[in-house]
């Protein structure tokens, strides 16, 4: 099934999962979705390998999640490493293991690792993939401006262009105020763009964990965000029920102002995406 189908007739929720590290053994993922599974997310995403290194992990996984759970999944494909031969070959397996939806993305520049010259942008992966076959090409989205793009404005130029090409739903990087959600997505509308966009939610659960990433992605922290990583800084557990309730309340709010869809960042961590759905399932 097409990921795109579903949002004609609800709010969709949707998680995310890495596979493991090459010293984890491949057993723990099947651990995390066993966990996951009976939270009945519309579809789950797998990552691609950290600096675009191999996607045989995310492939199986992905099949997996199909034929043992009966969920749809969606096989994430970072071009900014691979030939275009790669490209057509990993095209090729993901037809064979049934996938039919792919995150179509860049992909982090790794500054061990020379990019090849195939692809620079996502959106040239988008052409590339749509007339490959009949796949679902999803896309992502970063609601407070990519960190490379000179302005929101251009941004949002390079992200009509991926919807142009062919990218019929989108995912957005995570965010901490909804407000910026709101804000671009007004603007994203008002450039034609009219694909369903989700709404992607990382909890906080590790404050080094959170500043990496929210420092990575240039995400804004703000006041009572920083306030929560503060007081629990020094103390997990409360650290953890505390993110889950600020990822509550950002889920709650969203829902009421009619977002398309949740893509919750699990972490591989079913404990805090159970806790999670538990208490927002009546809203979906």
């Amino acid at each position: 099934m097409k990921t795109n189908e579903l949002f004609k007739d609800k709010t969709t929720l949707s998680f995310e999962v890495f596979p493991p590290k090459s010293d984890t053994p491949i057993e723990s993922i099947y651990n995390t979705i066993d966990g996951l599974a009976p939270l009945k997310p519309d579809f789950i995403s797998v990552t691609y390998g950290a600096g675009g290194n191999g996607s045989n992990a995310t492939i199986g996984i992905c099949g997996m999640i199909k034929e043992k759970y009966g969920i749809e999944p969606v096989a994430h494909l970072a071009c900014i490493n691979l030939t275009r031969e790669k490209v057509l070959s990993e095209l090729t397996e993901m037809k064979a293991a049934g996938i039919e939806n792919i995150l179509a993305l860049r992909g982090d520049i790794n500054p061990d690792i020379p990019p090849h010259e195939d692809f620079h942008y996502a959106s040239e992966l988008i052409r590339l993939i749509k007339e490959q076959g009949d796949f679902n090409i999803i896309g992502a989205c970063y609601p407070e401006c990519h960190p490379e793009a000179g302005s929101m404005v251009e941004d949002i130029k390079h992200l009509r262009e991926k919807v142009d090409a062919g990218c019929t739903q989108l995912i957005s990087q995570l965010f901490f105020d909804n407000e910026d959600f709101y804000a671009f997505r007004e603007k994203a509308a008002i450039a034609g763009i009219n694909v369903p966009i989700e709404a992607g939610i990382m909890p906080v659960t590790n404050p080094k964990t959170i500043a990496r990433m929210a420092t990575l992605c240039h995400a804004r922290l703000p006041k009572k965000f920083l306030t929560i990583m503060s007081k629990y800084e020094n103390d997990p557990v409360s650290m953890r029920e505390a993110g889950i309730a600020y990822a509550v309340s950002q889920i709650v709010d969203l829902i009421a102002n009619d977002v398309d869809g949740i893509h919750l960042y699990t972490m591989n961590n079913p404990y805090i995406a159970t806790k999670i759905c538990d208490a927002v399932k009546t809203l979906f």
